[in-house]
């Protein structure tokens, strides 16, 4: 495990190894921690990646290429180490792996790039062969993560895959959290898909009607789960003080996302997640090729997809 950093005029972030997660993004000219610190207390985690599942599957298991395999929430990415790929001015496909070790770590640097390999680990529970690339590219006050699926084998490979960056929420100390808002841009509501206690996807949804596109963060709002929201209904979701001013926004090209909090322990914290992908639905009988949301790479293909972080 090693921890990894980048830094401009503007901002500065730290990434661990450990699923080349994004453990710390601050603005220089404030000290102001954005993301939230990990306190397993609430929850242990500040943004993990979700691959090669987001979510849960039915009953902890899924069938593909006529046999059942078992894997839990959210897959396994985020609790393996990956490789550093690079740390540079320049994308993984402009330099290989080969030309960069952990020790290069230049100070100039506005990328970071980390891959994870399938191996015998990985294929006993998800048998397709992968190359994951994970990247964080720093502009200003923002922080684009950068997604990208190979698939160096013979078959399709199928997967799913998600963001999961929690924010301190409140920001400022003394603020409470039922005094900030969620704010979704330029829409006068969203409808989320309600989830089981079980985390499975319910036919049911509640519409939430929003004032010039904010929301209130309501003490009972994550009581049933994540909000999650389908269908490309905002392509933005943001945090905002108590005057409605906006601290940290995420965009993102994702068809979906999830906004979640801990249910019932105050936590200091909302996550606001870019998905490819979601829990099966809670009557799904079908296959991994058949579930709702799913990405599909040809042999010898790349899949790419990002989103964006601004403070």
């Amino acid at each position: 495990m090693s921890i990894y950093q980048l830094e401009n005029e503007v901002i500065s972030i730290s990434v661990d190894s450990r699923g080349a997660e994004l453990k710390s993004l601050k603005r220089k000219d404030t000290g102001t921690e954005y993301m939230w610190c990990g306190d397993a207390k609430y929850w242990g985690r500040t943004s993990p990646i979700l691959f090669p599942f987001v979510g849960s599957v039915k009953n902890k298991e899924y069938r593909t290429q006529g046999k059942t395999y078992s894997m839990a929430q959210h897959g396994f990415a985020r609790d393996m180490e990956f490789e550093l790929l690079s740390q540079s001015e320049h994308s993984p496909s402009e330099r290989s792996s080969s030309e960069h070790s952990p020790s290069e770590r230049s100070s100039s640097a506005d990328e970071l790039w980390f891959q994870l390999r399938s191996s015998q680990e990985t294929l006993a529970n998800y048998p397709f062969a992968f190359l994951l690339k994970l990247g964080y590219r720093i502009q200003g006050s923002h922080v684009t993560v950068l997604w990208q699926v190979e698939n160096p084998g013979n078959e399709v490979l199928h997967f799913s895959i998600g963001g999961h960056p929690a924010f301190n929420c409140p920001l400022e100390a003394g603020a409470r959290q039922t005094d900030y808002f969620l704010d979704f841009g330029n829409v006068d509501k969203v409808v989320s898909t309600k989830i089981s206690k079980n985390g499975l996807a319910l036919d049911e949804t509640d519409t939430y009607s929003l004032d010039r596109g904010k929301l209130a963060i309501s003490e009972h709002l994550f009581d049933n789960d994540a909000l999650v929201i389908e269908g490309n209904q905002t392509d933005t979701a943001a945090l905002c003080r108590e005057d409605g001013t906006r601290y940290v926004t995420v965009t993102m090209d994702a068809p979906l996302f999830g906004v979640w909090s801990p249910a019932g322990k105050q936590a200091p914290f909302v996550c606001i997640e870019p998905w490819h992908g979601r829990c099966d639905n809670e009557n799904f009988q079908g296959t991994l090729e058949e579930r709702q949301w799913g990405n599909q790479v040809a042999p010898g293909e790349t899949w790419k997809a990002s989103y964006t972080i601004e403070v």
